[in-house]
């Protein structure tokens, strides 16, 4: 049997339901920290050490026994990258109002631009939100494609000449930006959540704070570099760079566990 030294739950219940006097478990927090999951957050035993994707995220539960803060990483040149983008705008994402596309259609539309969608619209929320606020902005200028495979989304990507993040809730990530400028395409967002944590402005995209705004920033968009996007994320986010400081992160909590004195079990 090979030694193991530190386990990392990606779940809630399992940190939660484990063995107190075991092994030091590293749990990653992958969504907001509100109602029943930020309580149990809260509640774990000492031995189980909560990890942060953003900083945003860590500062909307500062009450969290917090460890560390470690963004997503993405494996860069899996990504498909263009320097010559097509004329449209991309949306992509789920069909619900904390993400947005109403808002990204009427932008697209205010500036005459083409804009396409792939996004997930299948819960009943969805569903409803869809019906009520998507489908009746529809038109010759928006293409909507529905929920797209993982080809279909990093050819999108690749080819975009932006990609419209107005979200309306504090983002624990956004996995997608990085996507996007790992593409070599700028993201264009609202000022929520992780965005100012991910996105250069002016540099890898334009952060924004209102409708009106996000509108003029489309036009910034052709003076940015794809090249520079691309890089951005192969320095800051990484695959690499996430696994070397969760290492770093595993061999401390593991030194200090040999450190400790056992605890007698009766």
């Amino acid at each position: 049997m090979e030694r193991v030294d530190v386990v990392h739950d990606h779940s809630v219940l399992g940190p939660a339901l484990a063995d107190r006097h075991g092994l030091p478990k590293v749990v990653t927090a992958h969504g907001p920290l509100d109602g029943l999951t930020g309580d149990l957050f809260r509640l774990f035993p000492r031995d189980v050490s909560p990890v942060a994707i953003s900083a945003s995220q860590r500062s909307r539960a500062p009450d969290v026994p917090w460890v560390s803060t470690i963004h997503h990483g993405i494996d860069v040149e899996e990504i498909p990258f263009r320097d010559h983008k097509d004329d449209f705008l991309l949306f992509l994402g789920r069909i619900d109002p904390t993400k947005g596309p109403d808002i990204a259609i009427d932008v697209a539309r205010e500036v005459g631009a083409r804009l396409v969608i792939g996004a997930k619209c299948s819960d009943p929320h969805e569903i409803a939100f869809f019906e009520e606020a998507v489908e009746p902005r529809l038109g010759p200028d928006v293409e909507w494609l529905g929920e797209v495979d993982e080809d279909t989304k990093q050819d999108l990507l690749a080819r975009a000449r932006a990609l419209l993040f107005p979200i309306r809730w504090e983002e624990p990530f956004g996995l997608v930006m990085i996507e996007a400028m790992a593409a070599g395409t700028p993201v264009l967002a609202f000022r929520r959540g992780s965005v100012p944590e991910v996105v250069v402005d002016g540099v890898t995209g334009v952060i924004v704070d209102t409708p009106e705004e996000l509108v003029g920033a489309i036009a910034s968009v052709p003076d940015f570099d794809p090249q520079a996007c691309r890089d951005h994320v192969r320095h800051r986010f990484s695959t690499d760079s996430m696994i070397d400081r969760y290492e770093s992160l595993f061999s401390e909590l593991a030194r200090q566990a040999s450190s400790e004195a056992p605890v007698p079990i009766a």
